[in-house]
């Protein structure tokens, strides 16, 4: 008993009062998530979690970012995207990924909207014919098109 109330009280350590999660590509997610402390406390951690395709598995990367550093992470992070966006490539289309990423949602929606209203009987052939052909469907809803 003793175990399962150190348990409990880990998990709310560690509890997550807020989350996004941001897909980049195949390969690529971040995760924003704001975490409570024991003392009622919160703080941000940014995690870049990679998919390793060789064993399945995943590479994670965290930060840690606490209240005190709020301002001025966010004050330095905008101030090097807009360098980049300014003055270094300043012709680039940067809604570009937005438009792809719009377009990739509004296509697996339409996809899921047919197979709701598809017969499981014809389901079922699409399924067969999918294996049989050999088209690959996305693993995950990371794989994405481009």
């Amino acid at each position: 008993m003793l175990l399962k109330v150190e348990y409990e009280s880990n998990q709310k350590k560690f509890e997550s009062v807020f989350s996004r999660k941001v897909r980049a590509g195949k390969r690529r997610t971040y995760f924003f998530d704001v975490r409570r402390t024991k003392g009622n406390d919160f703080y941000v951690t940014l995690t870049e979690s990679t998919r390793k395709f060789e064993d399945g598995g995943y590479e994670r990367h965290k930060i840690f970012l606490y209240k005190e550093d709020f301002n001025r992470f966010l004050d330095s992070l905008q101030e090097t995207i807009d360098h980049v966006k300014n003055e270094l490539m300043p012709d680039y289309d940067y809604d570009e990924f937005t438009r792809r990423q719009e377009e990739y949602e509004a296509r697996r929606k339409a996809e899921a909207l047919e197979e709701n209203n598809t017969p499981a009987k014809a389901e079922e052939n699409d399924t067969k014919e999918t294996e049989d052909t050999g088209s690959a469907e996305p693993e995950s809803e990371d794989d994405m098109s481009w």
